[in-house]
């Protein structure tokens, strides 16, 4: 397998005092490698703070830094970079310095091994290194772990490491079917892609050290943040296997978003199932306001 060209995309979140030194280090780590790079940098909401301005201090051919004004989740500026990116090879890592640089090395060198549709980073995996990993993110990544198994039958252990790589072709076939745009767009783009047939799917061991992390969880407080990934994890199940809303053929019902130039899926069909739809989405909206509240 050859990576012709390797895109990484990078959210950003309220990252203004860090956001440069970590293009850098991505930068500086991928200038070791014998690969051909884009770096996407994606700021979800100009309005918040000055990641933009920061993040464009850094002049190179190969970094991009795009941005929109309101803050509409990491799955979403994820997708965003997605959408642009020209690599055969796609991949994103968080910002905020959890997830090391140098775990993409290992993580694509495992794409090339197993020539994988998607290959994933995982604190779980055997040769993974993980400092100030305490004893209760042990606890949730294992509990979130089984849900993802007994609900999707994913055969990976840690869906949740902000650390991934999809072979290009993949994403042109997933991207636009996809609803979430905030907390578990990582779980639904596996699950959508397993269930259109790219089986190939491993983990990677990653460099990891939650000590001096500055990822954020959105302004939300822990228990509403674990309620909203619970939410939004059963609301894929449920449009995977009761509304069949990822099955070739669904007519989908998209707005234009002004804000990113994006058409984007609402979650809605235009089929006879449209009153359960309507309902189900109106209660798990619902349920995601309450949880946002403050």
């Amino acid at each position: 397998m050859q990576i012709k060209l390797l895109s990484i995309i990078i959210p950003i979140y309220k990252k203004e005092k860090t956001i440069l030194k970590e293009l850098i280090k991505l930068y500086s780590t991928l200038k070791t490698t014998p690969y051909k790079f884009e770096i996407i940098g994606v700021v979800d909401g100009t309005n918040l703070d000055n990641s933009l301005v920061e993040a464009r201090k850094l002049k190179k051919p190969e970094v991009k830094i795009y941005g929109y004004k309101n803050n509409k989740g990491k799955g979403q500026a994820v997708r965003y970079g997605m959408q642009i990116a020209k690599g055969d090879v796609v991949t994103f890592i968080d910002s905020g310095g959890d997830v090391k640089p140098q775990s993409l090395v290992m993580l694509l060198e495992h794409m090339k091994w197993y020539n994988a549709d998607i290959i994933i980073g995982s604190k779980l995996h055997s040769a993974s290194i993980v400092k100030n990993y305490s004893g209760f993110r042990r606890v949730l990544t294992y509990g979130y772990y089984l849900i993802v198994k007994l609900l999707f039958h994913l055969k990976v252990r840690d869906t949740q490491t902000g650390l991934k790589a999809y072979k290009k072709y993949v994403l042109e076939n997933v991207l636009d079917k996809l609803v979430i745009k905030q907390f578990v767009f990582d779980i639904e783009v596996l699950a959508v892609a397993y269930k259109l047939g790219y089986k190939r799917i491993y983990d990677a061991p990653v460099f990891v050290d939650f000590g001096k992390s500055t990822s954020t969880m959105f302004g939300l407080s822990l228990g509403k943040t674990i309620a909203l990934f619970l939410i939004d994890t059963i609301g894929v199940w449920y449009r995977m296997n009761i509304l069949r809303y990822y099955d070739k053929g669904r007519k989908k019902v998209k707005i234009f978003d002004t804000d990113i130039n994006m058409w984007v899926n609402t979650g809605e069909m235009t089929d006879k199932h449209q009153i359960v739809i309507n309902f189900v989405n109106s209660v798990f909206s619902r349920l995601g306001r309450i949880l946002h509240f403050k």
